[in-house]
């Protein structure tokens, strides 16, 4: 894939979630999000983390987590989402839309896929009717393989996922459809709410408290 196609859908993704944040009430920078334990502010705490730490910076909160990735972001989103007001959040978004931030050995498709996950993870949290362009889905799901899957640590033996809205699949067994973004969630771990995914397999992997 054209690198430079990459890095334009990153950009759209990016003004995308920055025209729908800008428009969330208060009260929902503060709703729950399909990460666990993150509110909205929390997850774009995270996002744009890359915007405003340096590597040195970076390395030092790595060494106070003692070496974990997932510990250190957690704090860091927790922090920042207590230190930030939403409006400066959003204005680090705004600002940083350019940015040619890669996380570690991931480039710019790793780059897309964290933009497109979070942002997923905020939308299907507040119950907001958002689709993210099939295409740049699929850019992501390209690149899922078994080794991809597994360090997200979902159990999708048995499984075979079949995207609606997308010429992808991914694995056998007994069926598991829905949206080609919906599939992309459950191979990140979270539960969707009720109704989004259809097939033998769809109770195991839905149920999460509709939005309210």
């Amino acid at each position: 894939m054209n690198e430079d196609h990459l890095w334009a859908e990153l950009r759209a993704e990016r003004r995308e979630q920055v025209e729908l944040l800008a428009a969330l009430r208060p009260e929902q920078w503060d709703a729950a999000t399909l990460c666990e334990g993150w509110r909205v502010r929390e997850v774009v705490a995270h996002t744009t983390l890359p915007f405003r730490s340096s590597f040195g910076r970076t390395v030092v909160e790595l060494l106070k987590a003692r070496g974990s990735i997932d510990r250190m972001a957690d704090r860091c989103a927790r922090r920042d989402a207590a230190d930030l007001s939403a409006e400066r959040l959003l204005g680090t978004l705004r600002d940083n839309i350019g940015h040619r931030w890669t996380p570690p050995g991931g480039g710019v498709h790793g780059a897309l896929s964290h933009e497109v996950i979070h942002g997923l993870d905020i939308t299907v949290g507040l119950g907001l009717d958002r689709r993210v362009p099939p295409d740049r889905v699929g850019l992501v799901l390209s690149r899922m393989k078994p080794r991809s899957v597994a360090y997200f640590g979902v159990d999708l033996s048995g499984i075979a996922l079949h995207a609606t809205d997308l010429d992808w699949s991914y694995g056998t067994g007994s069926p598991l459809r829905g949206l080609a973004q919906d599939l992309l969630l459950v191979i990140c771990g979270r539960r969707l709410p009720l109704g989004r995914l259809h097939g033998e397999a769809a109770a195991r992997f839905s149920g999460r408290p509709a939005p309210g």
